[in-house]
């Protein structure tokens, strides 16, 4: 199937007709599964530190581009989460000294669906529902030793992964609040355009598109505790026994290839703006002596990169993904995901 690029923006909200609803275009685009069925390799495993396989820790301030809100499902008082002129409304979860949390749960799982789109993966979670309509390829990993690309990095069944993510933690106490507008579930059994026609398989990955803003309900929608835009968010990623390529691609959905800029996107209310996230890497920590820091009760220090050797660090390991990240994938990715051409948020029907 030839991909296609993001579609262009609606003047405004184009009306079909006389009496009938206006219609924004959708604020998502599809990635198509590559033609080719994913490479299962065995993973590099847990039982040692690879000599010739790359460890260490990521330190990222991750800074809120558009409200954030992702809920805990539970409802409290305004007043006793410090928000006040609001009843009740749908909680973040918070430290115990009142500082918003981005769960590293919620971290992994936006950055693995990127990962997958770009790297020729399977997927991570399907639904039975829609099971017989994945391709059979694009089914997840069940078998520890076969894993994709994204299986061996992140985990499948039975295999835990290489990567950690801690939870990330705002810098200041506090939070904001904004009204989510009233949302429909996904429907992909009444769109058309999520299936192939010649064989009714799902063609693929969504993700939505970058906002200028994040649209607010106002008095239709629902109260939520959100962290408000310019909130910074501390966070480490622990990483062990990847390759330079994997590493690579990690930097590369983090936003750090300078061709290809992106924002994750994270949390509630996506379609109308939510949950952009700008990525900057303060440094990396990698142990000098493994035998070392592993076998003494006062470890060494680690050898840490910022700075020039980071940036340098960093662009060798993206050059090594280049064959290993598919370029038409990434191509179409960095364009709903760029951090420059934003768009309106839909504030119609879409």
């Amino acid at each position: 199937m030839t991909p296609q690029g993001p579609r262009p923006l609606p003047a405004g909200n184009p009306a079909r007709g006389r009496g009938e609803l206006a219609v924004a275009r959708k604020p998502y685009e599809l990635i198509p599964f590559p033609q080719q069925p994913p490479k299962l390799e065995h993973p590099a495993g847990h039982a040692k530190f690879h000599p010739d396989k790359l460890h260490g820790t990521l330190f990222l301030t991750l800074t809120v581009q558009t409200a954030l809100h992702i809920s805990t499902g539970h409802l409290a008082l305004g007043s006793d989460v410090g928000v006040n002129g609001i009843r009740v409304l749908k909680t973040m979860t918070t430290t115990p000294d009142g500082r918003l949390k981005i769960q590293g749960s919620s971290l992994k799982g936006a950055i693995r669906a990127m990962y997958e789109a770009i790297t020729n993966s399977t997927l991570a979670v399907i639904t039975s529902r829609y099971k017989d309509r994945i391709p059979p390829e694009r089914q997840p990993c069940r078998q520890k030793e076969r894993l994709c690309p994204a299986s061996r990095v992140f985990g499948a069944l039975n295999w835990q992964g290489l990567v950690e993510f801690r939870d990330a933690i705002a810098t200041g106490t506090g939070s904001g609040v904004g009204s989510l507008p009233p949302l429909y579930r996904p429907r992909p059994d009444q769109c058309k355009a999520y299936f192939k026609k010649e064989n009714g398989k799902v063609i693929g990955r969504k993700f939505y598109y970058t906002h200028k803003k994040a649209l607010q309900g106002h008095q239709k929608g629902t109260p939520t505790q959100q962290a408000a835009q310019n909130t910074v968010f501390k966070t480490q990623i622990h990483f062990k026994n990847l390759t330079p390529a994997e590493l690579g691609t990690l930097f590369t959905v983090l936003g750090q290839d300078p061709n290809h800029p992106m924002l994750l996107k994270v949390g509630g209310g996506k379609p109308v703006g939510l949950g952009s996230l700008q990525v900057t890497l303060d440094k990396i920590e990698q142990p000098r002596n493994l035998k070392e820091r592993y076998s003494r009760y006062d470890p060494p220090e680690a050898d840490t990169l910022e700075g020039g050797r980071l940036q340098a660090f960093v662009q060798e390991q993206i050059r090594a993904a280049q064959g290993y990240i598919l370029p038409e994938q990434l191509k179409r990715l960095a364009a709903i995901l760029s951090p420059t051409a934003l768009r309106e948020p839909p504030t119609g029907v879409y």
